[in-house]
């Protein structure tokens, strides 16, 4: 490319972020507030069936939700504009300091199972496409349409009763062991123990996507010309999966991939929630439930800013792995 038609590029893509970041902010508000229901149950607790109008009016008071909307928003802009995500309703502490708590085990969880789900369902897709109508074949696409109809809270409830609470070889919920000090290997293997089951649900749910796709580009591939005439040429059967064909079918998995990655940073709510494990998706669900609305702001615009983030890199990126979509 020509610096010219790079920063044309740029430029172009860069408003058209802003404009998504613009209108996301805007529903990131809206949204909540749209929800039935109202945060006065959750913040009063139990007491608020006891309080006077004078009482409600002074807690909607506290957390600025006696303003007219469009003042609240004026306020939830000008607070993101200095950087700041704001205070939790139910907690009382900064969003950011929260989500910070969360993250690092969504990344974890959900990063891992990304990674794992496209190289497994890389590898097996190839190998169906390579012995496209054999028993291989179609076993593993039968495997693939059964987990790609399973819902994933089902599949984590089987995984609790079997090989938790049934066998008792792994724990039931959570991240870590409550009232326990590890350290070392001992806190890994914790770690570890708690990651196992939300790990292989997540990655049981999503490697059949990553699984179709490199198939149905495996085939589509296997019938170009040059790779007639690679065999043609007498090039060794596992030359030319390796070198010709999986090399241009990857392409479409590479895409898909950086689309994944922005997801990272939203976690899995289904699956943190069936177990219970701390991570961003658990965050938005116990938002949810207790009308936590500065938390769903600030969660779903952290959400954006890594989708966003990873759409630039893949722009970036893809032409460097594909050189026939750059411009000259």
């Amino acid at each position: 490319m020509r610096d010219s038609t790079v920063w044309r590029f740029l430029a172009g893509r860069g408003a058209q972020y802003l404009l998504v970041l613009a209108l996301t902010v805007a529903l990131n508000f809206v949204l909540p507030r749209m929800m039935p229901g109202s945060p006065l149950v959750f913040l009063a607790g139990e007491d608020v069936g006891f309080l006077d109008a004078e009482q409600r009016a002074q807690l909607y008071a506290l957390y600025g939700l006696d303003q007219p909307q469009w003042k609240q928003f004026l306020t939830y802009v000008g607070n993101l504009a200095r950087g700041e995500l704001g205070y939790s309703f139910q907690r009382g502490r900064p969003i950011a300091e929260i989500i910070g708590e969360r993250l690092p085990w969504t990344m974890l969880l959900v990063g891992l199972s990304l990674v794992v789900a496209t190289l497994l369902g890389t590898a097996l897709g190839a190998m169906a496409a390579w012995r496209r109508g054999s028993a291989l074949d179609l076993g593993t696409l039968g495997v693939a349409m059964f987990f790609e109809s399973v819902p994933s809270f089902w599949l984590g409830m089987i995984f609790i009763a079997v090989f938790a609470a049934g066998l008792g070889w792994l724990p039931i919920f959570g991240a870590v062991t409550a009232g326990q000090t590890f350290a070392g290997w001992a806190l890994l293997v914790d770690r570890a123990r708690h990651l196992v089951l939300p790990l292989a649900t997540l990655t049981l749910i999503t490697t059949p996507g990553t699984l179709l796709i490199t198939r149905y580009s495996m085939l589509s591939v296997l019938g170009e010309q040059y790779i007639a005439t690679a065999r043609a040429k007498g090039v060794h059967e596992q030359a030319v999966l390796r070198r010709h064909a999986m090399r241009n079918a990857f392409l479409p998995v590479a895409t898909v991939f950086m689309l994944n990655l922005g997801f990272v940073a939203s976690g899995a709510t289904v699956v943190e929630t069936v177990f219970s494990y701390p991570g961003v998706g658990r965050l938005l669900y116990e938002a949810v439930l207790n009308r936590d609305y500065p938390v769903l702001q600030g969660t779903f615009l952290i959400i954006t800013v890594s989708v966003i983030a990873a759409n630039i890199a893949s722009d970036l990126l893809y032409p460097l792995i594909d050189p026939r979509v750059r411009r000259r």
